[in-house]
């Protein structure tokens, strides 16, 4: 038996039991035989077409349970009583042999299942591209993300603007518990299916809550302190999720749902890439605010279990406070800091308006300011700016080449820019993965320079800049 699944210990209305769709003529595109190994499924990669069945729904690894997850969850602010798992089959999960825990593997776009809301429970080619490589690139960057274990071609036609290739992706995650899964249940007064979610969640992600005075608090003060450290990363490399909707938010405290996301080339602070955010609620500069009201949601719902509301106050009232601390280190490491000082926390405000000012590259430029501390001569390419921070900087003890090598370190040089991401996608479309395997190499290793992947690294020209990315629901 190679999978488990241990959310079918639940009570059956946590979930539905279903079977994936199958596909007519799968073809796989992309296998992580890293992770594979990892999660023991080494005996399933002895071919392509092995690999492209299961992933392509038409036979079931060993072990598995397939299921739907029922949950509700805010979106853009609107409660939704109940969504679920419209295009996601969880087939169970499998034990990691690096740190003997528990990762659900999912398939999505499988098909249809009961709360698919009228949709056909497919995927378009094109998001399972977008998941996979950005998933594998956050991986690398050290943010906690669901993975990408296996992406397959289904041999049909899904319609959405027009009609498009199918596809599936394996992915990978901690878990798939939400708070929109906490909110499906308080929303129907049914507590005991709270307590049995809590002490779920709280056995597979934080054990040591089990034995707190308060474990519902426990787990609450857990979830808090993963998502503060959460955004700051995903600040750091300029991420934006772009639909951070509390079904969208998994307390396991890894980023979930490639849908509408995005990296930023140039700098601004309420940049948005999302096609249906069209008021910027989930902008770049917001996301810590949204993350907060998300987990507002959640302790409204934990609250049910553990009536001590000051308790909950005062964890939330922690969030920015942590976010703060996680996002200012972070940032005053990138700009060559071995540890942030009072005033630096100005440092890092003046850099980002300079960027914003001066309309640069957000990756690139924190590789070019590195640069000027080995440059031979007294030019200030970064202005004002420039100055302040060398006196900063090089009041550390450490010689600039170092302070570059520590910053070219923590500041990658490939990121999955947009426009790579739609060539990938265009390619793929016309059956030419050439772009999509070289995004993966290259993406692989994002901190080191490769001179024969350089176009890689490079900010896109005008007639190919992308303005709005999309949910391929």
């Amino acid at each position: 038996m190679l999978l488990n699944n241990s959310y079918i210990s639940l009570p059956e209305r946590f979930y539905a039991e279903v079977e994936p769709a199958g596909s007519t003529a799968p073809r796989l595109l992309a296998w992580n035989q890293a992770l594979a190994a990892e999660l023991g499924l080494q005996q399933v990669s002895e071919s392509d077409e092995q690999i492209a069945n299961w992933v392509g729904g038409n036979e079931l690894l060993p072990g598995s349970k397939p299921i739907a997850m029922v949950y509700a969850g805010h979106q853009f602010g609107n409660f939704v009583p109940q969504l679920g798992d419209g295009r996601a089959i969880l087939l169970g999960d499998a034990t990691s042999s690096k740190n003997d825990q528990k990762y659900d593997i999912q398939l999505k776009g499988a098909g249809q299942t009961p709360y698919s809301r009228n949709g056909d429970g497919r995927a378009a080619l094109g998001p399972v591209i977008r998941e996979y490589l950005v998933s594998e690139a956050m991986h690398r960057l050290g943010v906690p993300t669901t993975r990408a274990l296996a992406a397959v071609e289904t041999g049909e036609k899904v319609l959405r603007d027009s009609i498009l290739p199918g596809g599936i992706i394996a992915r990978v995650a901690s878990s798939h518990v939400r708070v929109g899964t906490f909110e499906f249940f308080s929303a129907r007064n049914d507590l005991e299916g709270l307590k049995h979610l809590l002490d779920y969640v709280i056995k597979r992600h934080c054990p040591t809550a089990a034995e707190a005075e308060s474990p519902a608090l426990a787990f609450y003060t857990e979830v808090v302190e993963r998502q503060a450290a959460l955004i700051a990363h995903w600040m750091d490399v300029g991420f934006i999720h772009g639909v951070m909707n509390t079904d969208n938010m998994a307390v396991s405290g890894e980023t979930i749902d490639y849908g509408p996301c995005a990296f930023m080339d140039e700098f601004k602070y309420d940049k948005v890439f999302s096609s249906i955010d069209r008021y910027g609620r989930y902008a770049y500069s917001e996301q810590p605010t949204i993350a907060q009201w998300n987990l507002a949601r959640l302790a409204e719902c934990l609250l049910r279990i553990d009536g001590n509301q000051p308790a909950y106050v005062e964890q939330l009232g922690r969030f920015e406070k942590v976010f703060r601390q996680h996002y200012l280190r972070r940032m005053t490491r990138k700009l060559g800091l071995k540890e942030a000082r009072p005033g630096d926390e100005k440092l890092v405000t003046g850099w980002l308006k300079h960027l914003e000012k001066n309309l640069l590259d957000f990756t690139l430029s924190f590789r070019a300011l590195a640069d000027r501390l080995v440059a031979n001569d007294d030019a200030l390419e970064f202005g004002e700016f420039e100055q302040q921070w060398k006196k900063r900087v090089l009041e550390q003890e450490q010689s600039g080449e170092q302070i570059r090598e520590a910053m070219n370190a923590v500041n990658p040089l490939y990121i999955p820019r947009n426009h790579q991401i739609e060539r990938a996608i265009d390619g793929a479309i016309q059956g030419d993965l050439s772009v999509f395997k070289e995004l993966q190499e290259v993406l692989g290793e994002p901190f080191t320079e490769q001179k024969r992947f350089a176009a890689y690294a490079e900010t896109p020209a005008k007639d190919e800049r992308v303005y709005q990315t999309f949910c391929g629901t």
